[in-house]
């Protein structure tokens, strides 16, 4: 009567076992899979500058600050830095919409307040020629990402900004940075 007990116990323990494991979240096979456009976005987001990666974190930190961007977080150890911007993100046709949706059916509707603006900023010094530690090449990955916040503080819309002129001109006034850092301008 015991083992009975026992073993029905035991049965139970397994078959619970079984399907809790089979409630578990499991990872989708595409997510671990590199979208189409990545090389094409990688290119336009990633430089290579003649200088060294002191020099080209200082001058990025400078001009995301003359952009008004806020630095967050900088870790030059690593060649990294954080920065945001806070923006307005409303839009009158979408005030007008809610208002008239409030007064047709009751029901208001969120609407979209404010914004985030976040940059980061990541480099890598590549060794050129060890025999030659002057000639130094650093690479730099920069990102835009976009979070909209909505009336009742919830997050609307997070998006990576992926326009390629943004990133062209980001990269120009880099550059322009860089010659007035060297020079001392």
């Amino acid at each position: 009567m015991r083992y009975k007990i026992m073993i029905q116990f035991i049965a139970l323990a397994v078959g619970l076992m079984l399907l809790l494991n089979n409630c578990a979240p499991q990872i989708p096979r595409e997510a671990l899979q590199l979208q189409p456009d990545s090389l094409v976005r990688r290119q336009f987001e990633s430089r290579l500058f003649d200088t060294d990666e002191k020099s080209l974190l200082s001058a990025s930190a400078a001009l995301l600050q003359d952009l008004g961007f806020m630095i967050e977080e900088s870790e030059p150890a690593y060649g990294l830095i954080f920065c945001s911007k806070h923006r307005d993100a409303s839009r009158p046709e979408q005030m007008i919409g809610a208002f008239a949706l409030a007064l047709l059916t009751g029901v208001v509707a969120p609407v979209d307040t404010d914004q985030w603006i976040r940059v980061s900023v990541v480099t890598q010094p590549i060794v050129v020629d060890p025999a030659a530690p002057s000639k130094c090449k650093t690479a730099v990955r920069v990102s835009f990402q976009r979070i909209v916040r909505n009336n009742r503080g919830l997050a609307s819309r997070q998006e990576r900004l992926i326009e390629p002129q943004m990133y062209h001109d980001f990269f120009d006034k880099l550059s322009q940075s860089l010659f007035l850092e060297a020079n001392a301008l």
